[in-house]
């Protein structure tokens, strides 16, 4: 193909030289320059911000209204000209009242000029400055975020950047909290900065609010000062310098508790109510610095580490340095904590930011992928280190199924400059396909070459802002090896290698051919570099070929003396990939899971063994319930459908020592789902079930209790009556569960006063629950739900909720037509029976009153949804 572009490129030259025409040649456009319309635009282009000055540092002394959401500002820059010279500054500000712009001149104060259009913040200097010259600017401004025109995205809901909570106190249970969220570039939105990702400075910041909040903001609490009016003065210093948009500020009444890391404070900030939960949940801090400092040969370079939990927060967590902000979904009781934690990987995530993406920036969103593609590979080897590789190998297949799933509707490249809004880099390529990258990466150059490789790149550009290149060169300079080949297809190209693998052994010549192709579209898709590990298994022993999968189709030939019992390709299962992997003998799964070392090997069997009933595939996943890996146990459960046939006494016996004594309460509560499920009619679970829902696990009890349902209705009605009070989503929604089967119009208070107090998934289980419960109430009950139905589909601030929502209205309408329609054919074969004809018209009519009412809200949802992919879901577009 080089050559014959090549080609096509001396051809078109010597056209143009020879015969100047209407019509330039080039290789993949025709410009026909006569025509307008068929002369190409420059295609996006999202550069890095061009430097026009350095911002050093940045002090800022800011004040609230609780009342109006203000927050008074004062903001003192020090910046030098990058280069050029100029008399112009330009500083992002979103919605201010700007009140004064001055020249601090040695603390001689003289006003400066200014244009101001909302957004940015054009200052007339007193004179050129050069780049061997500093100044320092004063803005005194008031920042409105509550009057500005916001957007967001799925990653970031908002990017009004500082936040009022609760303000006015009026909802009771919320406490009252003012926090920020700076990235991408939001906060801006409460100080003015140059608001880039290739900035940086060090700064301090003067928080003046009531005595009784907590404050928390980026470095060191240097100094407290009591003002005499109810108010106190709190002096953070950070004297390292970090990105303008990690600058952040937490205020509220939060517990503090203290820990350490070597010398160095690590602080977490909680609710009240959870301050005795608090090392419970943050605990594994200290050992997490302790950790990726030694793997990475780089000791933490920050002089504290805090964690702030706070209500409403707008995206998941944020990586602010020195001070990370999360949402309260990881508050968790030490009861709740029984079953998992639900923020340990957000936790070492956001820490492992302080080197990747703190520590070292990425210059622009374009390369985001330095910043999360690192963060999420930071938790792969967290759980490597604390828990194993199962553990680790599994949350890197959660990552490769999430990437295909968004795959199937957008394939881009990883690090791409075409992006329509910067919160479009926030997607599941950054995160999780990039975190298969580096895997893959790891894999190819080593441990050792590959950590080398990071402790130079880290100290090679700490404190400054990067692009996807210079981890590249960085690798170059440590293996010595040229990996453009790597970067190209893996970072500047989209897709991912689709493959179909086959086998053959040949017995007259004692060799074994594997072929692997590739089955991408190549248009769109690189044909890949694959370098892989084949192992071959014969007679209790174990080869290893290392081969290259480089052509569209790759033939392999390996001389063994047998037949192998097994041929395991992509040994190490790093490959990110779709793959179809037709062996020759359903057997060799069996003997994959008996034999191969990986968590993916062992999954990749039981998922392919699962469909077939068969002795020696029943017996592996029978074999697979003890498996030492908890999500192979609970893979196994899920997969007993055909075992359950032809051995349901041997299944049973085995879910209940599961139920019994399975060391992780997850494993349990699947054993528990499955007994329910498969033994439906077996009453002598009642006592099983009933001991499970007085369990201390939250997820024992709810699925115990759901199980109940299912064989004994008065005793799970009266556990269900019990736990109505209960605020853990897991109850809750086994609640709703039981209600779901069994509950009449006396059961809808209790999902209307949950509907409001729940959020999140746990919120979204209950959804469904409620709709089916309503499907089985009568026409008062539903139009008593009318309005929390409606409040569902248009106003939930989550996307996924709304389509909860529009599902749970759309199921209500759908079982109206259907009776509906049954009671039309009963109106049809009616002859001559006037009372009966009257009464199934009147019911008919009913009926579509209740549909004219659901479809009012489906009109609704459909005049004012803006998500694309529920447009679309609608019919819309």
């Amino acid at each position: 193909m080089i050559n014959r572009l090549f080609l096509f490129s001396i051809v078109a030259l010597l056209m143009v030289a020879c015969k100047p025409t209407q019509t330039v040649n080039l290789p993949e456009q025709v410009i026909e320059m006569n025509n307008p319309n068929t002369v190409p635009t420059q295609p996006i282009y999202n550069s890095s911000y061009t430097r026009n000055f350095d911002l050093l540092h940045t002090k800022l002394d800011v004040k609230f209204n609780w009342e109006k959401s203000y927050l008074y500002g004062k903001a003192e820059l020090t910046l030098k000209p990058y280069f050029y010279a100029t008399n112009t500054l330009k500083l992002n500000a979103r919605g201010f009242d700007v009140n004064k712009v001055q020249l601090n001149n040695n603390g001689a104060y003289t006003d400066l000029k200014y244009t101001y259009d909302g957004l940015l913040l054009t200052i007339n200097l007193d004179k050129t400055y050069t780049r061997n010259d500093t100044l320092k600017v004063f803005v005194d401004y008031t920042a409105k975020p509550n009057e500005l025109k916001t957007g967001g995205s799925d990653a970031i809901k908002s990017d009004k950047g500082l936040y009022f909570i609760n303000p006015d106190g009026t909802e009771k249970d919320k406490p009252k909290q003012i926090w920020t969220q700076g990235e991408t570039e939001s906060n801006s939105t409460w100080f003015p900065t140059i608001d880039a990702s290739n900035e940086r400075c060090t700064g301090e910041i003067a928080i003046t609010i009531e005595e009784k909040y907590k404050t928390l903001s980026n470095g060191i609490l240097t100094q407290q000062e009591i003002n005499g009016d109810g108010t106190r003065t709190d002096f953070w210093e950070m004297d390292q310098p970090h990105a303008p948009y990690l600058f952040m500020m937490a205020i509220g009444e939060f517990a503090v508790v203290k820990d350490k890391w070597k010398n160095i404070e690590v602080d977490y900030y909680v609710d009240q109510d959870y301050e005795k939960d608090a090392k419970a949940i943050f605990g594994l801090t200290p050992e997490m610095i302790e950790f990726f400092s030694k793997r990475l040969g780089v000791e933490y370079p920050w002089k504290k580490y805090s964690q702030v939990v706070v209500q409403d927060y707008v995206s998941g967590a944020m990586e602010n340095t020195t001070a990370v902000i999360h949402g309260d979904f990881v508050q968790q009781t030490t009861r709740e904590l029984l079953d998992g934690s639900a923020g340990e990987d957000v936790i070492s995530h956001e820490l492992f930011h302080h080197w990747f993406g703190d520590l070292v920036t990425c210059e622009s969103w374009s390369n985001l992928p330095l910043n999360e593609s690192f963060a999420t590979y930071g938790e792969y080897l967290w759980n490597e280190y604390k828990y194993g590789l199962d553990a680790a190998d599994y949350g890197l297949q959660n990552d490769l199924n999430v990437y295909l799933q968004e795959a199937q509707e957008d394939q881009v490249d990883m690090v791409r400059f075409n992006y329509e809004k910067r919160e479009d880099m926030f997607d599941a390529h950054s995160y999780q396909k990039g975190g298969r990258i580096l895997h893959m990466l790891r894999n190819y150059l080593g441990d050792d070459a590959f950590f080398e490789s990071l402790k130079y790149y880290l100290n090679k550009h700490q404190y400054t802002d990067v692009e996807m290149h210079e981890l590249r060169l960085a690798c170059e300079d440590v293996s010595g090896e040229d990996l453009n080949w790597f970067f190209n297809q893996w970072f500047y190209a989209s897709g991912h290698p689709i493959l179909e693998i086959n086998y053959d052994y040949d017995e007259a010549s004692k060799t074994q051919l594997v072929t692997i192709e590739q089955k991408q579209l190549f248009t769109k898709t690189p044909l890949y570099r694959l370098p892989i590990k084949i192992d071959i298994y014969v007679n209790g022993k174990i080869e290893t070929y290392k081969v290259n999968a480089n052509e569209a189709l790759n033939t392999f030939t390996f001389n063994v003396e047998n037949k192998p019992n097994l041929v395991n390709v992509d040994a190490d299962k790093i490959l990110l990939c779709e793959k179809v992997d037709n062996k020759n003998d359903s057997a060799e799964w069996a003997f994959m899971y008996l034999n191969a070392p990986k968590y993916l090997d062992r999954y990749e069997a039981i998922t392919n063994l699962a469909p077939i009933n068969e002795p020696f595939a029943n017996e592996i996943i029978i074999k697979a319930l003890a498996d030492k890996y908890e999500n192979i146990r609970k893979v196994a459960i899920r997969s007993l459908k055909n075992v359950v046939q032809t051995q349901p006494e041997l299944v049973k016996t085995a879910l209940i020592k599961i139920a019994k004594e399975d060391p992780k309460t997850r494993i349990k509560s699947e054993a528990i789902s499955a007994l329910a499920k498969y033994f439906s009619n077996d009453n002598s679970l009642t006592s099983l079930f009933a001991d499970g829902v007085k369990n201390e696990s939250y997820a024992v009890s709810s699925k115990s209790l759901e199980a109940l349902a299912v064989v004994d209705k008065d005793a799970a009605m009266k556990y269900a009556k019990e736990f109505e009070k209960e605020t853990n989503s897991s109850l809750v929604g086994a609640v709703g569960a039981v209600y779901e089967l069994h509950g009449g119009a006396a059961e809808h208070a209790f999902f209307k006063e949950k509907y409001y107090s729940l959020e999140g998934w746990g919120k979204y289980g209950f959804i469904s629950s409620y709709g089916n419960y309503l499907k089985k109430q009568n026409d008062e009950t539903v139009n008593e739900a009318l309005p929390i139905l409606e409040d569902l589909a248009t106003q939930e601030k989550a996307w996924w909720m709304r389509m909860a929502g529009i599902n749970v209205v759309a199921d209500l309408e759908n079982n109206y037509a259907m009776r509906a329609e049954v009671l039309t054919q009963e109106l049809k074969s009616t002859k001559g029976d006037v009372e009966k004809e009257t009464t199934l018209k009147a019911a008919i009519a009913q009926i579509e009153q209740q549909q004219n009412k659901l479809m009012a809200i489906i009109e609704k949802v459909k005049l004012n949804e803006k998500n694309q992919y529920l447009r679309k879901m609608l019919g819309l577009e």
